[in-house]
């Protein structure tokens, strides 16, 4: 098959899973994957063809987003022309779905249009009044739809009144890169990984890591980069906490970073899957996280980590401090997390499912 795969290029779940998507499937598949930068997770060394879309510079359009929508379209249209793409596969539907579904139309009706929903594309940005008939259509346009967690999927089809199949295609993560890292210190390390938007919940961490701090010696690693980062770094100034707290910003070693951490810390207000947590799983690492969302499909309370409601820094430490102060349980909850990873989450069981969809709609009229 012959493959696009357009996605952002940010340090978030759709960007990471687009591009390691991407990966995986150049193994079999001529693979383009397209974006207006290099993802995060893209690497040095690729086996397919990366496709920069270029954004005219001009004044009227600097505050304008339609004009990457435009320059998304027209630069599908040249892959789809030049390589006779079977498949368009759109991550985070606005306004990738759209421009998509329309580059197909100008090209032609035989390249098929995969949209996979990922959380805020339809329910905080697509659903917003300025957005939501479009990104509406783009998903009924679509020739097929897929959401990354049963609780995405629901949601989807009752706030955009959705009555076609929203296929349930969970992320994965590799477990031979997100595993167990040997630590180069005694020192209790308390992990989170994030864009830093309010939606996270950054503020919660960092209190709850204050309540930690007192009764255990520890440090505070907090991965990516986003517009909470500073506030996040003046609370810890104001805490008198800053000198045991990291901001490591965007890095390519997240891996090595989470496998050496002891607990990870996932307060989110919503997350519709949780690839975050779900890395730490894999690296054996107990997450202590939001009973929201999707993290509520991933995460069993008491058994691979832990629940605790939103806003609640204090039950965010408490459990931490459960875990931390009990090998035993951090061991136990870390083995079952990653035993959890191994058997449904990982990219033999996941891949293999978007090919099926692959190939079912390319053998519909």
């Amino acid at each position: 098959m012959k493959i696009g795969i357009a996605c952002f290029p940010t340090y978030g779940g759709s960007g990471i899973v687009a591009t390691e998507l991407a990966h995986l499937l150049a193994e079999k598949h001529e693979l383009h994957l397209v974006s207006y930068d290099k993802p995060v997770r893209l690497g040095e060394e690729i086996d397919f063809s990366f496709h920069k879309v270029e954004l005219l510079s001009y004044p009227l359009f600097e505050r304008v987003p339609c004009c990457y929508s435009l320059a998304l379209i027209s630069k599908l249209v040249e892959i789809i022309k030049s390589y006779n793409l079977d498949i368009v596969h759109a991550h985070y539907a606005v306004p990738n779905a759209t421009s998509a579904y329309l580059a197909k139309k100008i090209c032609n009706d035989s390249t098929k249009v995969v949209t996979t929903l990922h959380g805020t594309d339809s329910y905080l940005v697509g659903s917003h009044p300025s957005y939501k008939e479009v990104t509406q259509f783009s998903m009924q346009q679509s020739d097929a739809l897929t959401a990354v967690s049963k609780y995405l999927k629901d949601r989807t089809m009752v706030d955009f009144d959705i009555s076609r199949e929203i296929r349930v295609i969970p992320n994965f993560v590799d477990p031979q890169r997100f595993r167990r890292f040997k630590k180069d210190r005694e020192q209790k390390i308390v992990c989170h990984s994030s864009n830093f938007r309010p939606i996270k919940r950054i503020p919660d961490i960092i209190r709850a890591f204050k309540i930690i701090s007192k009764e255990i010696d520890c440090k505070l690693s907090l991965i990516g980069d986003g517009p909470e980062r500073y506030e996040a770094e003046e609370m810890a100034k104001n805490l008198r906490i800053s000198e045991s707290v990291e901001f490591l910003g965007n890095v390519k070693n997240v891996q090595e970073i989470v496998g050496k951490s002891d607990i990870f810390l996932l307060p989110s207000e919503d997350e519709s899957f949780g690839l975050a947590a779900l890395e730490a799983m894999s690296c054996g690492v107990p997450v202590v996280a939001t009973n929201v969302g999707g993290l509520k499909e991933l995460i069993s309370h008491g058994v691979d980590g832990y629940l605790t409601g939103v806003g609640d820094p204090e039950a965010l430490a408490n459990y931490s401090l459960e875990i931390l102060q009990d090998p035993e349980l951090q061991e136990k909850l870390g083995r079952n997390a990653r035993e959890k990873v191994l058997g449904t989450y990982t990219p033999d069981k996941i891949v293999p499912q978007y090919e099926d969809l692959y190939k079912e709609i390319l053998k519909e009229k």
